[in-house]
């Protein structure tokens, strides 16, 4: 049973054939409106999502597929063994996006379910993002030779996915991150991403994005966190300790590499509103992509 948890379960010439795939069905879409006719998929969410929900209720839809969209907490998996409610789902469903709080439990749903189950983003790893950055990266450059991408936020789900696809691809990935989120802290894959020479962890904004192709950030407060009371201790310290690495003007000091954001987007922290709608700027089409890598994703787990 394949499962996309991570993004390390792709070799390069698998990865390559999802972002290949993504882009063809974004140029010809009546090609594949057929491709996934009567396949169901299973939307489990404890977090919220703009993205996730709408690219894949979507994706599937216009491949002849229908989505079932199922809230954790007003779910049965909230109160039974999730091996139990894992197997039951499996009988209603040919896939099961999980947006879950906990890769363990991620963990634990795919070891019992009999279909394909996807990582719709956990406190570890968020691999379809990841698979919509580098697909926009291809699109944008026709390539991965000699492209350098610096990620500059909160070492977190997002970076380990993006650090996983960059070292299976051979991309040069550039590392400005001064806080470590503890609960995403992968220690094997920091260390295979290192020990590769693709990956390095450097200090200055400015100096890394003068080496850049594409300058990726992203939130520091996770969604669900934002307007939790209990943590704005924590969003103060990580407000006041990233300020000096926003994305904006003055730190890219006259380089002009794509910008990059997953989104949602909070202007004037991680990012200034500038850069957001800047020529530059490519964030649009990267949350397109969502759509389209997924759909490709889709088509391998099943097979095609």
């Amino acid at each position: 049973m394949n499962h996309f948890l991570s993004m390390q379960e792709l070799n390069r010439d698998d990865l390559m054939h999802i972002i290949q795939t993504g882009i063809d069905i974004k140029r010809h879409p009546e090609r594949y409106a057929t491709a996934c006719d009567r396949k169901g998929a299973l939307l489990l969410f404890q977090k919220t999502s703009t993205r996730t929900n709408l690219s894949f209720q979507s994706g599937i839809n216009q491949m002849g597929g229908y989505t079932v969209a199922m809230d954790w907490q007003s779910s049965n998996f909230s109160i039974s063994p999730i091996r139990y409610e894992a197997r039951y789902a499996s009988r209603n469903c040919d896939f099961i996006v999980a947006r879950l709080k906990k890769h363990a439990d991620l963990q634990e749903l795919a070891a019992y379910a009999t279909v394909p189950v996807i990582n719709g983003c956990c406190d570890r790893y968020h691999p379809c993002q990841a698979l919509a950055d580098l697909m926009t990266i291809y699109e944008v450059s026709g390539t991965f030779e000699g492209i350098t991408v610096t990620y500059v936020g909160i070492l977190n789900n997002v970076a380990n996915s993006l650090i996983a696809g960059c070292v299976t691809l051979g991309i040069r990935l550039q590392l400005v991150t001064p806080i470590v989120n503890e609960a995403s802290w992968d220690g094997l894959l920091m260390d295979r991403a290192i020990g590769s020479g693709l990956v390095t962890r450097m200090d200055s904004l400015t100096e890394a994005a003068a080496q850049s192709d594409y300058v990726y950030t992203d939130t520091w407060v996770d969604m669900e966190h934002f307007h939790n009371a209990d943590y704005e201790a924590v969003k103060d310290f990580r407000m006041q300790t990233m300020l000096p690495y926003q994305l904006n003007r003055k730190a890219l000091n006259g380089s002009t590499p794509y910008i990059m954001h997953d989104m949602p987007i909070h202007p004037g922290f991680e990012i200034e509103e500038e850069l957001i709608e800047s020529a530059g700027s490519i964030i649009y089409q990267q949350a397109e992509n969502r759509m389209h890598a997924q759909k490709a994703l889709l088509l391998y787990l099943q097979g095609n």
